[in-house]
Parts: structure tokens; sequence; C-alpha cells
């Protein structure tokens, strides 16, 4: 299959979803829109994934690529390419299929578990999820669940942590693909960030406990297994 990301900032990659697409098989290419490249035809890909990045869905005056890559992610789920939205790539999703994107009433950052909602099961992705699990979050934002969807887990600090969209877009607001590497690059160019709040952890304690990736691998295998 073909795979294409859409990387916002150079420190937001595939991290630990890259080596697992290359072991199924798929062929990985990237648009760098930081770098000014440019957005890929639907005919280019079966498989757009929308990774994150610090910016909002909002900001097409500072980002002008903002608008073209929602009518990108737009195209695509006309085409029936399946799509995968990951924090800002969730919101961008949510936007393009018509929900806002708003303010989270608290910033997430860190360590916090996501559950599984009820009627997530309906949905084969909700299926996947286990009914509880640890998640790495960085956000202060959040979106509306677009009109059609499937709302699939929550946090405390944010209602809407992910959503199905028909069989083949999902949205994730939390990371499941994070490593030890990138979330210590989100530390340096995010460290503003980190204000205290209810929700944020300080860096050490994002840091602190190496094992915690491997869960979030964990809940990823599960995941991964019904992604296109």
């Amino acid at each position: 299959m073909r795979v294409h990301t859409l990387q916002h900032v150079p420190f937001e990659g595939l991290a630990a979803l890259a080596p697992a697409l290359r072991a199924a098989g798929h062929e990985i290419a990237t648009t760098r829109l930081y770098a000014g490249e440019r957005l890929p035809d639907p005919d280019a890909f079966d498989w757009l994934v929308v990774l994150g990045g610090p910016m909002s869905v909002n900001d097409e005056s500072r980002f002008a690529w903002l608008g073209p890559e929602k009518r990108l992610i737009e195209r695509s789920l006309a085409s029936g390419r399946a799509v995968l939205g990951i924090c800002l790539g969730a919101q961008l999703l949510a936007a393009a299929l018509g929900a806002r994107v708003v303010r989270n009433a608290e910033r997430e950052i860190g360590w916090f578990p996501v559950e599984r909602v009820a009627g997530a099961e309906s949905s084969r992705y909700g299926r996947a999820l286990p009914p509880r699990a640890l998640a790495f979050h960085w956000h202060g934002e959040t979106f509306d669940l677009p009109a059609g969807a499937v709302h699939l887990a929550r946090s405390a600090a944010c209602e809407h942590q992910a959503f199905a969209y028909g069989e083949r877009a999902l949205g994730l607001q939390f990371h499941l693909e994070t490593t030890a590497e990138t979330a210590a690059a989100l530390i340096e160019h995010c460290d503003e960030d980190l204000t205290p709040g209810p929700y944020v952890q300080p860096a050490k304690a994002i840091l602190g406990d190496p094992a915690r990736f491997e869960t979030l691998g964990r809940t990823f295998e599960r995941l991964g297994a019904v992604l296109p």
C-alpha cells in the first residue's frame, strides 16, 4: 500500500509508526509542509497519514498550506482513500468533515489514560481499542465530533479523544506512535507549553519511565491490526 504522510514540523514525524509500516510492506512518501513542499494528488497514495504539530488548524493566516491541506483531506475521503489523523491531524480531519476545532478547557500534556466510550464497538476501530489504555498527549485544542462520526474514546481532560468516520477514516487526539526520542524533541521545541496545569506533567515525569513507551507500542499493535 502507498502511504503518504503530511508532516507539519521537523520534530513530529512518524516515529514508531515508520518501522511498523515498512515491516508491513507499505511504501512511505512524505510531504514536509514546513519546508514548502507541494501537496500530492489523491491518486498518488492509498492511505493518508496526517501528523501532529504545534499550530492550530485555525491558523490559516500564518500557515498558508492549512487550507489546501484540509481540501486534500476532503478529496481523499471523497475518493475512498484511508485517512489517519494524529493529534493536529485528528483536528484537521474533524475540520475537513465540517466540525469546529476550539480551545480545550485544559491543556493535556504527558501521560494520561484514555477510555473507550459506550457505543465505540460499533466501529472496528473501537473494537480494537482496549477499555482503558495509557496514552501520550500534547495538545491544547479539541474538536467537536463530526456529523456521522462514531465517538471512540475520552479522557478526564478531553471528551473527544478518538473518532471513526466510516470504515476508512480514524482520528486520534492522543499519540500511540511516540518514542522516547520524539517525546524529548517535543520537550525541546515546545517547552513553553509546560507551564503548570492540572493535566500538564513536567519534562522529568514525561521521560522518567521508559516502559511507558513500550505500553504505547502494545496498544498501537492492537489498533494497527485493523488499520488499512
